[in-house]
């Protein structure tokens, strides 16, 4: 955090929605580097590793799992299936939808990701125990379902 001339206003440094924008803007960061260093961005991680947890899944499906809108799952499913990594086909039961399938090079392309992921993990919370994580991780959950649920109202 910074301090003297560099510091933000003192009764900002308590606001727990001021500390979590501030460290997602590191998160940000730092993931975003990560994938560009796995060549990557982090769109492919969230559909490979939904696929890989789910099987195979229609793009309507996908965008629902990943929250990634439906324009935007069309453009990285494109990226994924020229790099070979994911299979498109069309749904027996609706010819209009497709059936995304991840390849096993996709499944080796998401572990490869999910290493460079629990790193970039472990430089954002450094200085968290693993406990702490735990706590944190928890917390947050709790927060973003409780929105979830207004959200769905």
């Amino acid at each position: 955090m910074a301090t003297g001339a560099e510091a933000g206003p003192s009764e900002l440094a308590g606001m727990p929605s001021w500390l979590l924008t501030q460290s997602a803007m590191h998160a940000q960061r730092i993931i975003g580097e990560t994938f560009a260093a796995g060549n990557a961005r982090g769109y492919h991680y969230r559909l490979l590793a939904t696929l890989s947890e789910y099987g195979p899944a229609s793009q309507a499906s996908l965008g629902r799992r990943t929250g990634i809108d439906r324009s935007d799952v069309v453009a990285a499913i494109n990226e994924l299936a020229d790099l070979g990594f994911v299979v498109r086909s069309p749904d027996p039961a609706d010819g209009r939808r497709n059936i995304i399938t991840l390849t096993p090079t996709g499944e080796e392309q998401r572990e490869r990701l999910e290493t460079l992921v629990r790193a970039a993990q472990d430089e954002l919370f450094a200085p968290l125990s693993p406990s702490e994580r735990g706590q944190l991780a928890a917390l947050l959950a709790k927060v973003l379902t409780h929105h979830q649920g207004l959200a769905d109202r």
